[in-house]
C-alpha cells in the first residue's frame, strides 16, 4: 500500500510563487511507486485547494482558472484519521493522509505557522518543528543563539520599526557606527526580499524604509567585503547530521538577490521559474579542504543549535582576504529543497525526499513515546464556585 503524502505549499507570504516552484519540483520527484501524492495549495486568500492539476507548473499562470478546476479542501483529524475533505454542499473525503510534506517559504508559513497547525491536527510532517522553524526564520534570535554558542556572525544591530519612527537619528547613528558598507534587511523574510546593500548615508534611510515595508523588526549588518558566498545543506535531526557538498553562489550584485535566485538573474538567455536551480553557482565551492570542512562543521553545529530537522540550507559569508567565515542564516525549508546540492553529493532527489519522509515518520514515533499530557482530569475535583480544588 502506498504512503499518502499531502504536499502543502503557497500561503500568505511574499515567497508564495517561490514555494509553488519548489513544491512542483518536489512532487515531480517523489517516487510514484511508493507514494500517492495529494497537492495542497494554499492560495493568497488562505483558501486550501487540491487536485492533480496542481502538480503542473503551467496551471499557475492564471490563478483564477486554477481555482475553478481545483477543489476547496480542509484538513482535520477524525478519530486518528487525518482527513483531506472537500468543501461545499456535497462534501467528500478525498483521502486519509499519512504524512504532510510542507514546501513553504517565508514568514506566515515557514516560520512555524503551518507547523503549529499540523501539530494541532496531530499529523506527522516532514521538517523542523514549531520552535526550530521559528528560530530559523528570525534573523535576530538566531544570531543571539549563535553568539551564545560562539558561532561566528557578522557585527550587527537590530531595531523595531516604531523605534525608527520615534528617533530616526539615533537608529541611523547606530547603523553608521557599524561602518559602511551595510546590509539592511527585514528580520523574518527570506529569498533576499527587502534587502539593500548600502554604501553611504544617502541610501541608508531609503534602505531602512524599504525593509520596514516587509517587517516590524529590521537588521543592520556590517557587509562582508571581498565576499564569497557559500551554502551547505544539512540533512538529519538532533541526533545525526549529514552535510552536503558546498556551493559557491555567484550573484550579479553585491549579494545574491531575489532576481538572481528566482528570476534567472541578469544573464542573457537564462529562463526563470526554476527556483534555486536557476542561480549561477559553482559546485563544489572553490575552497581548500580545510576551509570546506570548517564550513561543514559550522553548518552542522548551527543546524543542531536551532534544533532543526529534515533538510535545510545554511548560508555563509566568507571574507576572501582574511578567510574569516560567518554564518549568515539557515533556510529551514530551502528553495528547491537544496536537491541540487545532494545530487552533487551522490544522493538523487528521489532518495533525498525518501530519506526526509522516513526521518519524519521515525521522529513522529519517538515523539509519541514521550509524555505530553495526562489522562487524569484534575478538574473533576474542582469547585467552580469557590475557585479551588476540593
Amino acid at each position: 500500500m502506498k504512503i499518502k503524502v499531502g504536499v502543502i505549499f503557497g500561503g500568505t507570504t511574499v515567497e508564495h510563487e517561490v514555494s509553488i516552484i519548489s513544491a512542483v519540483q518536489a512532487m515531480n520527484h517523489l517516487n510514484k511507486e511508493k507514494y500517492e501524492i495529494f497537492p495542497i495549495y494554499i492560495a493568497k486568500d488562505r483558501t486550501w485547494y487540491t487536485g492533480k492539476m496542481l502538480m503542473d507548473i503551467d496551471m499557475y499562470r492564471d490563478f483564477e482558472t486554477l481555482k475553478r478546476y481545483a477543489k476547496k479542501v480542509v484538513l482535520y483529524n477524525k478519530n486518528g484519521a487525518f482527513r483531506l475533505q472537500s468543501l461545499g454542499l456535497f462534501r467528500t473525503i478525498i483521502a486519509d493522509l499519512d504524512i504532510i510534506l510542507p514546501v513553504v517559504h517565508g514568514n506566515n508559513m515557514e516560520d512555524g505557522t503551518i507547523q503549529g497547525y499540523l501539530e494541532m491536527v496531530g499529523i506527522p510532517y516532514v521538517g523542523s518543528n514549531v520552535l526550530g522553524s521559528s528560530l530559523g526564520q528570525d534573523k535576530v534570535i538566531m544570531k543571539q543563539i549563535f553568539e551564545n554558542l560562539d558561532l561566528p556572525v557578522v557585527p550587527y544591530f537590530w531595531f523595531f520599526d516604531n523605534e525608527y519612527y520615534q528617533d530616526k537619528n539615533e537608529i541611523i547613528k547606530k547603523c553608521k557606527k557599524l561602518g559602511f558598507p551595510l546590509i539592511i534587511k527585514p528580520a523574518t523574510l527570506g529569498s533576499s526580499v527587502g534587502i539593500t546593500y548600502v554604501k553611504n548615508d544617502i541610501d541608508l534611510e531609503k534602505a531602512i524604509e524599504e525593509a520596514i515595508n516587509y517587517d516590524i523588526k529590521i537588521v543592520a549588518e556590517k557587509a562582508v567585503e571581498n565576499l564569497i558566498e557559500v551554502n551547505c545543506s544539512v540533512l538529519g535531526n538532533y541526533q545525526n547530521q549529514q552535510a552536503s557538498v558546498l556551493e559557491e553562489v555567484m550573484g550579479t550584485d553585491e549579494f545574491l538577490t531575489y532576481q538572481d535566485k528566482y528570476l534567472g538573474g541578469k544573464t542573457k538567455g537564462t529562463k526563470g521559474s526554476k527556483g534555486m536551480v536557476s542561480t549561477n553557482r559553482i559546485i563544489p565551492a572553490r575552497l581548500d579542504e580545510r576551509m570546506t570542512e570548517k564550513v561543514k562543521n559550522y553548518a552542522k553545529e548551527a543546524f543542531k543549535a536551532l534544533n532543526l530537522s529534515g533538510v535545510c540550507r545554511i548560508d555563509f559569508l566568507i571574507d576572501g582576504k582574511s578567510n574569516k567565515i560567518y554564518i549568515n542564516e539557515p533556510n529551514t525549508i530551502p528553495g528547491s529543497l537544496s536537491f541540487y546540492l545532494w545530487e552533487a553529493t551522490n544522493k538523487p532527489y528521489e532518495q533525498l525526499l525518501d530519506e526526509m519522509i522516513t526521518l519524519a515518520i521515525k521522529q513522529y514515533k519517538v515523539k509519541h513515546q514521550k509524555t505530553y499530557s495526562f489522562d487524569t482530569n484534575i478538574l473533576s475535583n474542582f469547585s467552580g464556585t469557590k475557585g479551588k480544588l476540593k
